[in-house]
């Protein structure tokens, strides 16, 4: 039984991590296009800074989610991101609009809590 859990873990992990990665390499393109960043300013952020983390929650961190190595730590950053996604992005909005970022944000608490399992990095026996 205990090896559905890890195989559960591993497919949550890696997909939602995936699907996460195409919203965060659109993200990537638009930092990289050399065009003026048109993007929300957080927290008094630069909408130029605020992009850089958003594609470290979008992209970056799922890489580490995916191949299971500071899983934790990695999922607080998609956590944090998909947070300002649905209640400050989208606050004023229709559960409709905030939806998809609420599911990733309840998917990422869960890979948080839950770890990576034994088929990744982190549950590797050394």
């Amino acid at each position: 039984m205990r090896n559905y859990t890890n195989i559960g873990l591993t497919v949550l992990r890696v997909g939602i991590s995936l699907l996460m990665m195409t919203h965060g390499y659109g993200k990537l393109q638009m930092l990289l296009s050399g065009e003026e960043i048109q993007f929300m300013s957080f927290m008094g952020l630069s909408p130029t800074i605020s992009l850089i983390l958003t594609i470290i929650g979008e992209l970056i961190a799922p890489i580490f989610i995916i191949i299971g190595f500071k899983t934790r730590l990695a999922s607080l950053f998609p956590v944090v991101t998909m947070a300002v996604a649905a209640f400050m992005v989208h606050g004023n909005d229709p559960l409709a609009k905030q939806e998809m970022s609420l599911l990733y944000l309840i998917a990422f608490i869960a890979i948080g809590l839950l770890g990576a399992g034994k088929f990744s990095l982190d549950g590797r026996k050394v």
